[in-house]
């Protein structure tokens, strides 16, 4: 019971670190500037302000979305625009507890 309820809310969270190595690919919305002050290797940067463009490209790469950002802001808005546009996407968060969490063994 409890499990289900879980799903219908969202409390069961996805393995990002799978889908990582199954082939997401990872979208660091934040600009530029905070991308090249550090980010998880191989993320395309894809500002928030200009995702809403670029969601053609991403969904003909026609694999998962992990988004994140700084703190879990904007990759949680970044999430609700993909989704609505039919991509598979999950929040990673803040860029940093990302990474950590595809580098756990």
């Amino acid at each position: 019971m409890i499990s289900w309820l879980k799903k219908l809310i969202g409390g069961n969270s996805p393995d990002l670190k799978k889908l990582y190595q199954e082939g997401a690919v990872i979208i660091d919305v934040r600009t530029p500037q905070e991308y090249k002050s550090g980010h998880i290797k191989g993320s395309i940067n894809v500002p928030l302000q200009g995702l809403s463009k670029e969601t053609g490209k991403l969904a003909k790469m026609n694999k998962p979305v992990i988004t994140c950002c700084l703190s879990g802001g904007r990759s949680s808005a970044a999430k609700r625009i993909l989704s609505a546009r039919g991509i598979e996407v999950y929040n990673g968060g803040g860029w940093q507890g990302l990474q950590s969490k595809l580098r756990q063994s």
